[in-house]
């Protein structure tokens, strides 16, 4: 197959450069384990999980099964009105490794979408007590939730805001980022430590700014993904839980990415031992194969949502919220084989010890390299920073990834970093060839 097989007249693709993708075209037609194979017939390992998704790695039997059994059972129905078997067992799954009092699911398809619905259940729950005046959402500066409007809101990604910074939700702030790019540049499965607490701004400007009886929720994820691998300084997570509670502020964890055993555990929640009012998920729960997202509430949210319709007619819909495609059958399926899959195959606690070999070999093989002013390793993934071309930021990041590719690794480019997030059966032998890969592509781009 070559390239002039494909039109590639019709598709506009996400979060590339289309202007140059057709020069020089990734497509991939088919992937088994690690690897992936392109159109011309090359073999390029994985080492991304296909944007954090594929843990258990690609072309998973078992769960390929179950979505073959689901389409010849129940392929689709509606989730309005009415539901399917699959969409509970997975609820009860996802409830039963959730921390906490984390037991209501609301199912919807991506990260986008959950982040959007997790803003408005905070602003129905707190109508529902009667402090409907609670409206100002806090994100963080560099934080990624989506791409819907809200999700957009609340993220801090510069370039994901600036063309539509007119439609974006107007009662928002955001938090100062977790980074001290001096101080913390080679973190290996450390947590950070800071000589100074810098959630006292949350404390002493944003809330007093907006008052903290007005504030809904603080949405934040546990570890910056998107923007290359950032993680919070030691102790963060449990104070930014201890000012909401006193405040009477959800806090709402985006774990689109930490979610599903890429710190080695069910969540980072877990990681941290914290207990957010909302968990975020997406991503890894169906291993990629089929689009699944949601959210998972802590009971009082719930409660003091069905409790404030107690009056109701019973015929009234309590939470005007929902997708076509919630609890999916076929998604749902895939989710049930998923994590029945990372179960038996012990593979979280695999990410676990293979993120310390990732970490080892990244920071030995990588620092002191041209151009590298900082590596961050913590579970199974790892970024490397770059310091930036003059008036070109991004492109040294850019053209390591394509050299990279054409070396048959895939890794990310996210902004000025380039990040590795393998699936969790990757051995030592295929880190060797990914950190070697990437190590020779910056020596390159020197």
């Amino acid at each position: 197959m070559t390239n002039q097989t494909f039109n590639m007249d019709s598709q506009w693709l996400p979060f590339t450069p289309n202007r140059t993708f057709k020069n020089d075209p990734r497509v991939f037609t088919a992937a088994n384990g690690m690897y992936f194979t392109t159109h011309d017939g090359r073999q390029v390992l994985d080492g991304i999980s296909s944007l954090w998704c594929v843990g258990a790695g690609h072309n998973v039997k078992p769960i390929n099964e179950a979505i073959k059994k689901q389409l010849d059972t129940l392929d689709y129905a509606t989730a309005f009105q009415a539901s399917n078997p699959k969409a509970f067992e997975a609820a009860d799954m996802l409830a039963a490794m959730s921390p906490g009092d984390l037991n209501k699911v609301l199912f919807c398809n991506s990260g986008s979408e959950a982040a959007d619905t997790s803003l408005k259940v905070a602003l129905a729950y707190h109508r529902a007590r009667g402090e409907g005046h609670r409206n100002v959402f806090i994100g963080r500066e560099r934080a990624y939730h989506g791409v819907g409007f809200g999700g957009m809101s609340v993220g801090g990604i510069p370039a994901n805001r600036k063309v539509f910074g007119s439609a974006l939700l107007p009662r928002v702030d955001h938090l100062r980022f977790i980074h001290d790019p001096v101080h913390h540049a080679y973190i290996n499965g450390a947590e950070p430590q800071w000589q100074e607490d810098i959630l006292t701004e949350l404390e002493n400007r944003i809330l007093p700014l907006h008052d903290p009886s007005n504030i809904a929720a603080v949405i934040v994820e546990p570890v910056a993904g998107s923007a290359g691998w950032y993680l919070p300084p030691q102790g963060y997570l449990k104070r930014l839980r201890e000012i909401c509670d006193k405040h009477g502020v959800l806090l709402i964890f985006d774990e689109v990415i930490t979610g599903f055993g890429r710190l080695g555990t069910n969540f980072a929640s877990d990681y941290y031992g914290v207990v957010p009012d909302m968990l975020n998920f997406a991503k890894a729960v169906t291993n990629g194969v089929i689009p699944l997202g949601g959210v998972i509430c802590r009971d009082h949210l719930y409660n003091t949502i069905m409790q404030a319709n107690d009056k109701a007619p019973e015929h009234a819909i309590e939470f005007f919220h929902g997708y076509t495609y919630s609890g999916h059958p076929v998604a749902c399926a895939a989710a049930i084989a998923t994590l029945t899959h990372f179960k038996s195959e012990d593979l979280f606690a695999r990410a676990g010890s293979m993120g310390k070999v990732l970490g080892d070999t990244m920071h030995a093989a990588l620092k002191g390299l041209p151009n590298v002013i900082g590596i961050r390793t913590l579970g199974l993934a790892g970024a490397v920073e770059l310091s930036s071309l003059v008036g070109l930021p991004g492109k040294r990041a850019y053209d390591i990834f394509m050299t990279c590719f054409h070396k048959g690794v895939l890794v990310r480019p996210a902004g000025e970093n380039l990040v590795l997030a393998p699936p969790y059966i990757v051995d030592k032998a295929q880190i060797d060839v990914m950190v070697g890969v990437l190590a020779d592509a910056i020596k390159k781009h020197a």
